[in-house]
Formats: structure tokens, C-alpha cells, sequence
């Protein structure tokens, strides 16, 4: 037995009064026992009646009916009653309360079990979706696996997910529920101004449309009746960022979606966040890793590209090392045997660094090992190679500094030619320091004609020269290491072999930047002759 009913014969039997109380949308009807056979509801004019208390004839007798006070239409009836109906009035004063606070309570219990039912369908969603993600990596499984859940949950059966693609300025699709006959979504402008979608994505507020408003030809394979989409937000210390839309429709009850299921699609969509950035997380990782597998694929076959230091002995002991900023670079050497004992060695850096530059540096090698091979003078050389590469230097705009050296060590000669290149010594075996000064502005700055100088060269002279992202090394305070601390080291390992110059210059660019990553390439060769 209920409360209400309790409550109801507990007044019969201390009144001795049949009590009777109807709900509106009930199935059954409350009933105290009565003295007086069977009770009828009432008719429809007394269920639309506001007066507090109101009597009627039936045929067991007058009856008297309140209205009970609440958020559920319902009223009591009392009878048979005299005439004199005053006593029973006085009743309902006390009954009707009582009944208008059980009633409540009911109630009250009935929309905490919804909604207890409603956010335990929630959670299990949302349980169900982070299971989705921890299982799934692609984009695409996991917004299908969601929509369908998600569709499930609300009773759609119509749905898709847009993902925002910030390349063209338009929402994608990514996954969809389609009848089988429709054609697919087509990508939607973001400034779309009929499409509910667009709309969305730019308020970044969620819309419920009924029927036949706001109908776009982009939404037409994926709506039918009203819609409900919600924004696709990613949320982050500095506010929310717009990734996407989900919109359903078509609900299998026929009824009306909800602020609930607003609620619930609302929650999903930081799932659905959590999925893109996910995805795109995972892409960019794999991105990452082929283009570091790719580019230590250039750096080597880059360092294939440079001369063994070898190639000039006997005539020559050499040695010499290139480390690229970026994997790959513009800095590089090359090294000549030209016959009769002479040397041709030459060092280039070009502007920038990267892939741009270690296909000029590829250019410039190929054609010098080709003019090298024509003349001895270094002017005439580096006058055929700027021939060969001075339309791509234009059309790259990089410009190419090169120091050319050949050495004639019976004619007690070296000649040069300098593009611009700063850093290109002979140092003496008394530790005289001598700059091979640059003849013409770099290739690709300067005027076509190109011009040559020459000194003597003695037995025990070192030929070095280097890249500026060798003396332009930068520690953590972000100052250089500078040219003349490299001269010292020059200086003081004249008489030691190449190879160990070349060793010590390179500690004292490694001690200068500590942790610090190079920001420039950088190129060293040291030579001596025999």
C-alpha cells in the first residue's frame, strides 16, 4: 500500500468518509475504502476547474472536490456528504496538505530517479568513449565509434562529425550516418550563412533547430526533421579553440531532443576533442620521425658528396670536417689533385642553410670538380662556376661565398680566389698569420669578372680555412666564440697534423657552446703540404 493510500483510509476510518484522489495521466486511481460502493473520476470540466473546492451529485451522493496544490494535476474527492457540507470542508482544510507534501515528495523521488537513470546513461557514455579512445589511434575510427554511441544514447539516427580543416577555411567530414541513398556531405564554408553547422562553429554554441528552419543543402544527406548540433571544443589555459561540429538528427521516438541530450552531446564533444588532438598528435609524430629519417638520410648521403682528405697525398696531408645545423647545410670543401704537385682546395658556404642550400652546395661541386680539371688559375675556375650556377642562384636569391686556393709548392706559390669568404689563413711555421683577402664579392652579388691573388708558400706553412659558424659559435648567453680565440689554436698546434688541428678547433667550439645547438653550419680544412 502506498503512502497516499495510507493516508487515505487512515481519514476514512477516523472521519468515516469515503476519500478518493485522482492524477491526471495515471493508470490507477487511489482509493479509500468507502462506505458507499464504487467512485467515479471526475468529468472534464472539474479536471480544468481552478476553484479550491467544488461538489457534485453522483449517484452514490453529493461529493466534494479539491484541487491539491503542486507540479502534478491531481485532486481528492470526499463522499457521500450531507447537505450541510460545512464539517467536510473543514477536512479537506487538513487533508489537502497533507496530501500536497506526499505527493511533492513523490515526485521529488521520481525526477531524482530519472535523472539519476539519465546521468548514469551519461557516465556510461562517456566510460564507454574514453575505453573508445584509449583503443583506437585514427581520427576516423574513433569519431565513427563515437557518433554511434553517442546516436545510440540520444535515439538518432541520423548523424555526422565535422572536423574544422584550418588549411581552407571549411568544416570536413569525417564520419557520418547516412541513409544508404544519399549522397555524402560536402565540405561546409565556415561563413556558410544557412548551414546550422557553420553557424555552430562560429558562436561556438550549441542549437536546436525544428523542422523545415534553417535548412541547408549542405545538411540535407544527414538531416531529417529537427537537429541538434553542438560545437566540437578543445579547451586550454588560454580559452577554447573550435575544432569541429556533431550534428544528429532524425530521433527514433519521433519526440523532440532535449536540454538533456544537449547536456549529454555537449560532454561527449571534449571526447570528440580529445580524439582530433589526439590524432593529430599521433600524425605530427609520425611526420616528426620521417622527416628525421629523412634527413639524416640527406645528412649522409651529403657527407658521401665531400672529398676523402686523403685524395691529395702524397702531394698534401689534409684534413676536414663539416657538421650541418639542420641535418643537411651549404657548407662544404672540395679538394683537387691538378698535376705537376700542385693542390687545388676549396671551401664554400652558401647563404641559409637547409635543403635550398645543400642543393646549391651539390650544384657548386659537381661543376667545380668538372672546371678544376681546365685551368690552374683559381679566377678562371670560379669564373666557369658562377657561369654554371648563376641562373639558379638567382632564382634561389641565395648568394654563394668561396675561397679557391692552389698551391704550387715547387714554385713556392699560392694562388688565390675569394668570393667574400672571411676566413682563410696561411700560417707560417714561425706562427706569422697571414689572410688570404677576399678578391670579389660573393657569387651572385657582384659583377661577372672575377680576379686572383698570390703569395709565396714556404715549406712548413698550414693552409686553413673555415666557415663563419665556426667563429660565430654561440653559448648559452648567446655570445660568439669569435676569430681570434681560433688563431690562438691555429697558432699553437701549427707543427701538429692536420687532423689534430682540426681536433683542437673543434673542442674549442664544443667547450664555447656547451648544450647549445649550432645555429649555423660549420666547415674547417687544414692542409700542409710535403
Amino acid at each position: 500500500m502506498s503512502d497516499v493510500a495510507r493516508i487515505l483510509h487512515a481519514f476514512t476510518e477516523a472521519y468515516g468518509c469515503g476519500a478518493v484522489l485522482w492524477v491526471r495521466g495515471a493508470t490507477a486511481v487511489e482509493v479509500a475504502a468507502t462506505s458507499g460502493g464504487d467512485v467515479t473520476r471526475p468529468d472534464g470540466e472539474i479536471y480544468r476547474d481552478d476553484e479550491a473546492v467544488r461538489s457534485r451529485e453522483t449517484a452514490l451522493g453529493r461529493q466534494l472536490i479539491a484541487r491539491i496544490p503542486g507540479r502534478t494535476p491531481a485532486w481528492v474527492g470526499l463522499g457521500p456528504v450531507a447537505d450541510d457540507d460545512a464539517e467536510p470542508r473543514r477536512w479537506l482544510r487538513v487533508l489537502v496538505p497533507v496530501l500536497s507534501q506526499v505527493i511533492q515528495s513523490q515526485w521529488e523521488a521520481t525526477r531524482a530517479a530519472d535523472e539519476l537513470a539519465e546521468r548514469y546513461e551519461e557516465i556510461n557514455l562517456l566510460y564507454s568513449l574514453s575505453e573508445i579512445l584509449g583503443r583506437t589511434v585514427t581520427l576516423e575510427d574513433a569519431t565513427r565509434t563515437i557518433l554511434l554511441e553517442v546516436a545510440e544514447t540520444v535515439g538518432a539516427e541520423y548523424g555526422a562529425l565535422f572536423v574544422h580543416d584550418e588549411s581552407s577555411g571549411l568544416l570536413r567530414p569525417v564520419t557520418t550516418l547516412l541513409v544508404a541513398s544519399a549522397p555524402l556531405p560536402l565540405p561546409i564554408p565556415t561563413d556558410d550563412p544557412l548551414s546550422v553547422t557553420a553557424r555552430v562553429f562560429r558562436t561556438r554554441h550549441a542549437l536546436l533547430v525544428n523542422a523545415g528552419v534553417l535548412e541547408s543543402d549542405f545538411e540535407a544527406p544527414f538531416r531529417q526533421g529537427a537537429m541538434l548540433t553542438v560545437p566540437i571544443v578543445w579547451t586550454t589555459p588560454h580559452g577554447g579553440i573550435p575544432l569541429g561540429v556533431v550534428c544528429l538528427s532524425g530521433r527514433r521516438s519521433g519526440a523532440s531532443f532535449t536540454a538533456g541530450d544537449e547536456k549529454l552531446v555537449a560532454a561527449v564533444g571534449s571526447q570528440i576533442a580529445t580524439a582530433i588532438q589526439n590524432a593529430r598528435l599521433v600524425r605530427a609524430t609520425v611526420d616528426q620521425e620521417r622527416l628525421a629519417s629523412e634527413m639524416r638520410l640527406a645528412h649522409d648521403l651529403q657527407l658521401r658528396l665531400l672529398p676523402d682528405a686523403r685524395i691529395v697525398g702524397p702531394d698534401a696531408t689534409c684534413a676536414a670536417r663539416v657538421e650541418a645545423a639542420d641535418g643537411v647545410g651549404g657548407d662544404f670543401y672540395h679538394l683537387f689533385r691538378l698535376g705537376g704537385g700542385r693542390t687545388g682546395v676549396l671551401i664554400g658556404d652558401v647563404s641559409s642553410h637547409g635543403y635550398r642550400a645543400a642543393l646549391i652546395m651539390a650544384l657548386v661541386m659537381s661543376a667545380a670538380a668538372i672546371h678544376a680539371q681546365t685551368t690552374a688559375d683559381p679566377a678562371e675556375t670560379m669564373q666557369a662556376l658562377l657561369a654554371t650556377v648563376e641562373e639558379e642562384l638567382r632564382e634561389t636569391e641565395m648568394f654563394l661565398s668561396l675561397c679557391y686556393v692552389v698551391i704550387h709548392p715547387a714554385a713556392g706559390t699560392v694562388r688565390w680566389t675569394n668570393t667574400g669568404h672571411p676566413h682563410a689563413f696561411v700560417i707560417s711555421a714561425e706562427g706569422e698569420t697571414t689572410r688570404l683577402a677576399a678578391t670579389d664579392p660573393p657569387l651572385g652579388l657582384g659583377p661577372e669578372g672575377l680576379h686572383g691573388d698570390s703569395r709565396p708558400w714556404s715549406v712548413g706553412d698550414v693552409l686553413v680555412m673555415f666557415t663563419d659558424g665556426v667563429s660565430d659559435a654561440r653559448d648559452a648567453r648567446g655570445d660568439a666564440l669569435g676569430e681570434p680565440r681560433i688563431l690562438d689554436v691555429l697558432r699553437a698546434r701549427r707543427h701538429e697534423a692536420p687532423s689534430r688541428i682540426v681536433d683542437g678547433v673543434f673542442a674549442l667550439v664544443e667547450g664555447h657552446m656547451g648544450r647549445m645547438r649550432p645555429h649555423d653550419d660549420q666547415a674547417i680544412v687544414v692542409l700542409r703540404t710535403d
